[in-house]
């Protein structure tokens, strides 16, 4: 089998219905968009959900939801992970340019601390949020949470 030999399979392609190529080949004259009105036209195209004039569906629904123009977006970072951090780079204090560095966090973002996993190490954190159980792990382990 080589490229130049590769067929469809039978019956699976038609020949593409040539419209507008005069009356005896049965789709001339108006070649299949019936007589006059906005779908005859050339250049005719349909709004994504237009229904004819009918109020669309997406315009029918209510909208619905709150958002929140001063809602805060903020990066979690669990403990068990700063415990990673700590044990890879031999780190005793963990700030905003250690998380940055090491692409836990980005530069703009207000990181939250969170409580997920144990310390070993007695790590000073500096963040802008610590959940409580954070600062008990944190505090428990001999280390110091900062905020920012």
């Amino acid at each position: 089998m080589n490229l130049n030999n590769i067929r469809p399979a039978a019956g699976s392609t038609h020949s593409t219905k040539r419209i507008g190529r005069g009356q005896g080949s049965g789709k001339g004259g108006t070649a299949g968009k019936g007589h006059n009105g906005q779908q005859a036209r050339a250049g005719y195209s349909q709004k994504i959900g237009f229904e004819g004039g009918q109020m669309p569906l997406q315009r029918r629904l209510p909208k619905f939801g709150f958002n929140n123009i001063n809602r805060k977006e903020y990066r979690g970072i669990n403990v068990d992970t700063l415990q990673l951090l700590a044990d890879s780079q031999n780190i005793t204090e963990i700030t905003q340019e250690v998380l940055v560095a090491n692409g836990l966090a980005k530069k703009s973002e207000i990181v939250k601390i969170m409580g997920r996993g144990e310390l070993k190490a007695g790590i000073s954190v500096s963040a802008h949020k610590f959940t409580k159980s954070a600062e008990e792990a944190i505090a428990k382990a001999g280390g110091k949470a900062i905020t920012l």
